[in-house]
C-alpha cells in the first residue's frame, strides 16, 4: 500500500495504520483482508474536492481491494505550499 501510494501521488505525509486487531470476528477479518486508516497529504489533491481525493486513492489502491484490503478510513489533505 505504502509504495503504490508513495508512486502515484508523492505524498509530503503519509500514515497508515493497521486498525485490524479493532475488527477481529468480523467478516471481512475472516478472509484476512485488513482494515486500515490512512492519513495522507499530497499536492496531488490541491485542484480536488474532498470525494475526488477518495476515489484517486481507491483507484490507486484498487488491486489491493478486497483481498488485502476490507476497509480503508481516509484523511486526505491538501499540500498547498504558499
Amino acid at each position: 500500500m505504502e509504495g503504490l501510494l508513495k508512486e502515484a501521488l508523492a505524498p509530503s505525509f503519509l500514515e497508515i495504520i493497521d486498525e485490524s486487531c479493532h475488527h477481529v470476528g468480523h467478516a471481512g477479518a475472516k478472509g484476512g483482508a485488513g482494515h486500515f486508516k490512512l492519513t495522507i497529504r499530497s499536492d496531488k489533491f490541491n485542484d480536488l474536492g474532498l470525494v475526488a481525493q477518495h476515489r484517486l486513492i481507491y483507484k490507486t489502491l484498487d488491486e489491493m481491494f478486497p483481498t488485502e484490503i476490507h476497509a480503508l478510513s481516509i484523511d486526505a489533505q491538501r499540500d498547498n505550499k504558499g
